[in-house]
């Protein structure tokens, strides 16, 4: 693999009083590529995001970003930096309108004037196929669509990386797949994505390689059809059911 490493973690560990949440985790992440990163519930996964944009300081270890140390910087910093994230409950400024919603996002990342911020804004817009939302105020909006303010407002501060947690979670079935082809597109313009996800068809069609977190340590780390055939990983956490299906699927491929 050619590409740029852009994150680097290594030995990061995060303890809350006498538990582990994150265990001596070391990974890389490269330009443009799309990561799955899924485990059970208390795995660690959202833990490691917090880790990495600066919510949670660590308790060990060093994350460098691309070639700089940015352990224990603030939130803004590594945000303004290029790591941006969403949440998995999202939470607009309601009152605001959409477009000035997404200018936020631009004018805290790249310090623009209210022109430049409103340029990028409305390329954002278009890009999440809210255009026509505009100018409505970001509380009206249903639950697919504050989705994709989310991932707006992310795009606008011009990320490198890009940290998704269940972006599709309260999704119907064509919602997920349009949000599958926005993540490819932003994926293709050269940013990272690394992404939570609870679905397994989702992480099978989008990631090119999957991190399997299991009590707060990395269970594997490898490509995507590897890793769901993996035993330990059947039995942590896919089970056998999805794992003969996904097999089944890959050899019709």
């Amino acid at each position: 693999m050619s590409a740029k490493v852009i994150l680097d973690i290594q030995n990061v560990s995060r303890q809350f009083g006498g538990i582990r949440a994150v265990d001596n985790v070391s990974l890389t992440f490269r330009e443009g590529e799309i990561v799955g990163l899924i485990g059970p519930n208390g795995a660690g996964k959202t833990t490691l995001v917090n880790l990495i944009s600066g919510f949670l300081p660590v308790s060990g270890g060093r994350i460098t970003y691309d070639g700089r140390d940015i352990t224990g910087l603030k939130p803004h910093l590594i945000a303004r930096s290029g790591v941006a994230r969403t949440f998995q409950i999202v939470q607009p400024f309601a009152r605001m309108t959409v477009l000035e919603n997404v200018m936020s996002g631009s004018i805290f990342a790249g310090g623009h004037g209210l022109a430049e911020a409103r340029r990028i804004a409305h390329e954002c817009l278009a890009f999440t196929q809210l255009t026509s939302f505009a100018e409505s105020p970001a509380s009206e909006l249903a639950l697919a669509n504050r989705k994709r303010l989310e991932l707006a407002k992310s795009l606008a501060m011009q990320p490198k990386i890009l940290m998704l947690d269940e972006v599709n979670a309260g999704l119907n079935s064509s919602e997920i797949q349009d949000a599958m082809r926005m993540i490819k597109a932003i994926a293709a313009r050269g940013i990272t994505i690394i992404v939570i996800e609870h679905l397994m068809r989702v992480v099978a069609t989008l990631a090119e390689r999957v991190v399997v977190l299991h009590h707060g340590s990395v269970l594997r780390d490898g490509e995507t059809n590897e890793v769901f055939q993996d035993p330990k990983v059947v039995e942590a956490y896919l089970g056998a059911k999805f794992a003969s299906r996904f097999a089944a699927s890959a050899a019709q491929a």
